[in-house]
């Protein structure tokens, strides 16, 4: 009886460990999304994006996901309209290396958007 009782604890424990080790195997070798941040302020619009058209073609090129967004302060509250255009144009000028994962979305003061890199199929 003591002997059937100790076998059984005995697998259950390895069966327990088994899997540990196994979701440990598996969360190592999940992928792990990557992201970065780019922001524009609306005044500052004109020269900005060209810098950061730059370096959001750099991330995506580095396969990270981007999430651009745009700032407004006081009364440019009432004219989100303008930011909603300046991040669909971006997405335009994105669209050869980069997939929209999320369209203009605002949250609070911001609005913002996400971009995936392209995928190789």
């Amino acid at each position: 009886m003591l002997l059937r009782q100790f076998a059984r604890l005995w697998t259950m424990a390895s069966f327990s460990t088994k899997k540990a080790r196994k979701r440990k195997r598996l969360k190592k070798s999940k992928l792990k999304s990557l992201s970065k941040k780019s922001s524009f302020v609306l005044t500052l619009v004109i020269t900005t994006t060209i810098t950061v058209y730059v370096t959001l073609k750099i991330f995506l090129g580095k396969r990270f996901k981007v999430r651009a967004t745009v700032t407004f302060r006081g009364r440019q509250m009432e004219h989100t309209y303008l930011g909603r255009e300046l991040l669909k144009k971006l997405a335009e000028e994105l669209s050869d290396i980069a997939d929209v994962e999320t369209s203009p979305k605002m949250e609070a003061r911001t609005m913002f958007t996400i971009f995936a890199p392209k995928s190789n199929k």
